[in-house]
């Protein structure tokens, strides 16, 4: 699976809002400074996150983006699917979509099963976790697995 940069920053940014003291608007440059996402960028990534609900702005002096939900009820699913769409796509369709002759038949049943691997950590982690730097005990367990850090 490649993490396109998009997914990258929004959920970087997300983190840094659900670490916000709660109430207190984030500016769009506090953001992109503190995890060095280019500016221009960003502003395409919030209006994406407010667009879904995920975040709301405030203007004014005081203004800047603040989550629009708990933190502990926004999943990393939710930040990506709102900046990149569907977790797992196969040429921009459904894995359940796709139909393959002969030998090729189960490569389906495998694309299904790599999206329900995503939505185990993903559906699982929320903004709180990451805030918090504590992740849930499925994600810490296959952080333990040896195999998962190989660069293969």
């Amino acid at each position: 699976m490649r993490v396109s940069a998009k997914s990258d920053y929004a959920v970087r940014a997300a983190a840094e809002l659900a670490a916000a003291e709660p109430g207190r608007p984030v500016k769009a440059e506090a953001l992109a400074l503190a995890q060095g996402i280019p500016a221009n960028f960003l502003e395409n990534i919030l209006g994406a996150l407010r667009n879904s609900g995920i975040i709301r702005s405030q203007r004014g002096a005081d203004g800047g983006y603040l989550l629009a939900r708990d933190p502990a009820e926004v999943t990393l699913a939710d930040v990506i699917r709102a900046v990149d769409g569907p977790l797992a796509a196969v040429r921009g369709e459904a894995p359940e979509d796709q139909e393959y002759p002969g030998p090729a038949a189960r490569v389906v049943d495998v694309w299904i099963a790599v999206r329900a691997a995503l939505r185990t950590v993903l559906e699982t982690t929320t903004l709180a976790d990451l805030a918090g730097g504590v992740l849930p005990t499925a994600v810490e367990e296959l952080l333990a697995r040896p195999d998962a850090w190989s660069r293969r």
